[in-house]
């Protein structure tokens, strides 16, 4: 029930995320949300879309890419609508090597893009504890 993250390995120089998000745009693919992580030498695109099988199609030839599982967390547009996500996740031993976060298109929503040590785990708990999880076909347009 996992969602699809995409990364995608970029040198760090002029260009390199244009084409990246020209390629999903000009094929359509809708960009749900997207994280950015830099070195000296290259950057990592992780991103989440509506597809990602289209979306791995239209970036294979061009960039390596990886894809991951990933927990997506429903959470309210407020303050401290994250914390109960984190204290059920840290109850568990649920370890977070990252995350990042986007807004939803409904009013006061929110969500939390998680990678964890054990995913289909973080999904059971957060389900217990109430808190809603996507999965790819969520993501669908």
């Amino acid at each position: 029930m996992a969602i699809t993250q995409i990364s995608l390995f970029l040198m760090n120089q002029p260009g390199q995320l244009v084409d990246a998000v020209g390629a999903l745009s000009v094929g359509g693919a809708n960009l749900r949300a997207m994280s950015i992580a830099e070195s000296n030498d290259f950057g990592i695109l992780r991103i989440i879309v509506s597809d990602s099988d289209q979306a791995c199609a239209l970036l294979k030839d061009k960039f390596l890419i990886s894809r991951t599982a990933v927990v997506a967390a429903k959470m309210g547009d407020r303050s401290g609508a994250l914390y109960p996500i984190l204290k059920a996740l840290n109850e568990a031993n649920i370890n977070i090597e990252y995350m990042y976060a986007f807004t939803g298109s409904g009013a006061d929503e929110a969500y939390v893009v998680l990678r964890v040590n054990d995913v289909e785990t973080a999904e059971a708990v957060l389900n217990a504890a109430g808190i809603t999880t996507l999965s790819d076909d969520n993501l669908k347009i």
